[in-house]
């Protein structure tokens, strides 16, 4: 124990030193994050606000490594060049601080001006509406919610990789390029090089029709069916003409896909495992972040986040859903019989109303789902389900997929696919096919769910839906 203390404190002396030596100033996270570093640092940063006084001047600092960022203490001389907005250099040491706030400050020796502001600069020390920040979106990043969403969404990306690295799975890089429609519903965007030396037609680069993917899910099985275990990790695109605080043009999805399971419940277990992972791991490293959210967005957030990670989600089938809705003392504008499709008002009812609580859906009717998931033995429904959040809706959708070629194949000519075009598909249920099961997990989604904000458009960095494609 004692040996494996003494590597671990090795460990981090020898990357802190590595870091030092790597970039020639510190983090302002990582100056606060280790008090006893009181010698002569060096912080570049952007000011966030200036206060001058006769004796003294104040300045918060911040370099996007942590929500608060650090006060600086110089003379009013030091402070003359010194605006908010401007990117500086600041010479001085770590003293303790007299606010209750932070317990450290840099008290400055010298100051260096990396890169002036002038007086135009909108971001000023007030709040600022969600929308109005979009709307200056290469500066969004410098406000609090808008640097606070982006260290979320790495720690939320870092938490399902690091799930899916613990239980072997292997991160493959499917294409962006396809020639297929996964999903079936149409929404594409077609590819086409804007002109070609040849002057033939453009799609001929590719001679046929080449669309961005809207998932990587074909070619994640075809990959599964060699190494078991595989998860895919990037963006998808939908010409989806929604404007909603639900849809965007260009979002990330995580999608999985593993063989050798042959249930449903088995593939629910490793979906709920991999949320809750990514839920407690920006728990764990955003906590500062998290109670940003929870003070000024969704005051009930961290008590829903906890509880999401230390209870099991709650499950039913589709049939079940229909009946509870049936029996709900509240009209809905949609009907609520066997074979309708559960809408938004649906979901929201089961999630955040009936179970308050993530909930399995499984086992929908045939005629909803697309033509890859498995057929069950009812005749009437398929092994797949959708993951419904309180307040956020549909985040997760997955399934067991159809490994038997012939059921498979009756479904896709029904489907009235090109059999030609996805033989290949076929060939993995004919050489050697292996029960499994797969999702995806839409990111941005997610992201909602982990900070209580509400429109899709302020949880991606330079959003993209229809009628918008700035930057």
């Amino acid at each position: 124990m004692l040996l494996r203390l003494c590597q671990h404190q090795a460990r981090r002396l020898y990357s802190t030193q590595r870091q030092q030596c790597l970039f020639p100033t510190r983090t302002i996270r990582s100056l606060l994050d280790t008090p006893q570093d009181n010698g002569n640092v060096a912080v570049r940063a952007w000011i966030r606000s200036v206060r001058k006084q006769k004796q003294v001047a104040f300045a918060n600092i911040n370099d996007g490594s942590s929500l608060k960022g650090m006060q600086a203490i110089l003379t009013p001389e030091q402070a003359e060049r010194l605006s908010t907005g401007a990117c500086v250099e600041l010479q001085g040491s770590m003293v303790d601080s007299p606010g209750k706030e932070q317990g450290k400050e840099l008290q400055v020796t010298g100051v260096r001006v990396l890169g002036g502001c002038d007086s135009s600069y909108p971001l000023q020390k007030k709040r600022h509406s969600l929308e109005f920040l979009r709307s200056i979106n290469h500066l969004r990043a410098r406000g609090n919610t808008g640097g606070a969403v982006l260290r979320v969404r790495h720690a939320a990306g870092e938490g399902l990789q690091k799930f899916f690295t613990e239980h072997e799975f292997v991160q493959v890089h499917t294409p962006i390029l396809t020639s297929h429609d996964c999903e079936g519903g149409g929404e594409v965007f077609k590819v086409a090089p804007a002109s070609t030396p040849s002057g033939k037609p453009s799609e001929e680069f590719f001679n046929k029709p080449v669309f961005l993917t809207v998932s990587g899910q074909l070619h994640a099985e075809m990959l599964a069916s060699a190494l078991s275990r595989v998860y895919t990790f990037g963006p998808v695109f939908r010409a989806e003409e929604s404007v909603t605080s639900r849809h965007l043009a260009e979002f990330w999805m995580l999608e999985a896909e593993m063989t050798f399971i042959d249930k449903l419940d088995q593939l629910l277990d490793v979906t709920e495992g991999s949320v809750q992972y990514a839920t407690r791991h920006v728990m764990d490293h955003c906590s500062e972040d998290i109670a940003f959210f929870n003070k000024f967005v969704d005051s009930t957030l961290t008590e829903r986040l906890a509880k999401s990670v230390e209870q099991p989600f709650a499950r039913m089938t589709y049939t079940e859903a229909i009946e509870v809705l049936q029996k709900a003392n509240k009209k809905f504008e949609f009907p609520t019989v066997w074979g309708s499709s559960l809408q938004s008002e649906h979901e929201r009812y089961l999630a955040s109303e009936y179970c308050q609580s993530p909930v399995f859906v499984t086992d929908y009717p045939t005629e909803q789902k697309p033509f890859y998931m498995r057929a069950n033995y009812d005749g009437k429904t398929v092994a797949c389900f959708d993951l419904l959040l309180p307040g956020i809706g549909e985040l997760v959708g997955g399934s067991m997929r159809e490994e038997r070629d012939i059921l498979l194949q009756a479904k896709m000519e029904a489907a009235g696919m090109d059999i030609e075009e996805y033989q290949w598909y076929l060939d993995l249920r004919k050489y050697g096919s292996a029960p499994h099961g797969g999702y995806g997990i839409g990111f941005e989604r997610f992201l909602l769910w982990l900070t209580g904000l509400e429109n899709v458009r302020e949880v991606v960095p330079v959003p993209r839906w229809v009628g918008h494609c700035k930057y």
